[in-house]
């Protein structure tokens, strides 16, 4: 599928390599939602804006392997959380912009994708967030390649947290109405199961 020339290049991030625990320790992305994968439907939103599609598992590598250009694992063993994957995307990422996705988001769209990295380009040396309301989405966010020390060095110091690390580089956000459908978290069985019945 080509590539949308009017969008900055990215490399684009799925994450998928978390222990599962509100799925009772299952692989989230290999997940069925709809008759597929939930990774399935996130690499088919993401898939026109980039080409280079970076999946971060740490399970099923073979699995994950038919809908990315490279896999990355985090550097510490033990589900060490999501900013492991995302240093992980910044080190791997062949653009100077990295666009992060949870892998349970499948109702995110092609408008609010390309509403990332346009507001983005906008102010290209800081991070972007998605909020709604107060509620910022730290793992749906577009990241300057150029911050990876700034990533290092927080994790050093002990950080865990992808959005204080964000908010700490002056992070721009990205406005959504509150409740917006297209930020659903499909992350336990019972909301997968409320969400399937409602077309894609």
């Amino acid at each position: 599928m080509p590539l949308n020339s009017l969008l900055p290049p990215c490399s684009v991030l799925l994450l998928a390599g978390g222990r599962g625990q509100r799925m009772g320790g299952q692989d989230k992305g290999l997940i069925e939602w709809q008759g597929e994968p939930l990774i399935a439907h996130l690499q088919r939103k993401v898939r026109p804006l980039t080409d280079d599609l970076i999946i971060s598992c740490n399970r099923n590598r073979e699995r994950y392997a038919a809908f990315a250009d490279q896999l990355v694992m985090d550097d510490e063993g033990d589900f060490p959380g999501p900013l492991a994957g995302i240093r992980a995307g910044l080190k791997a990422a062949r653009h100077a912009h990295l666009l992060v996705s949870p892998c349970d988001v499948p109702r995110i769209d092609k408008a609010l994708l390309e509403d990332m990295l346009t507001t983005a380009n906008q102010q290209r040396e800081k991070p972007l967030m998605l909020r709604h309301g107060e509620h910022w989405e730290p793992l749906l966010c577009v990241i300057p390649v150029a911050l990876l020390p700034a990533f290092e060095a927080a994790w050093n110091a002990g950080e865990r947290s992808p959005g204080r690390v964000m908010r700490s580089l002056d992070a721009v956000a990205l406005q959504c109405p509150d409740n917006d459908p297209r930020l659903a978290n499909l992350n336990t069985p019972e909301l997968l199961h409320l969400h399937n019945t409602v077309s894609d």
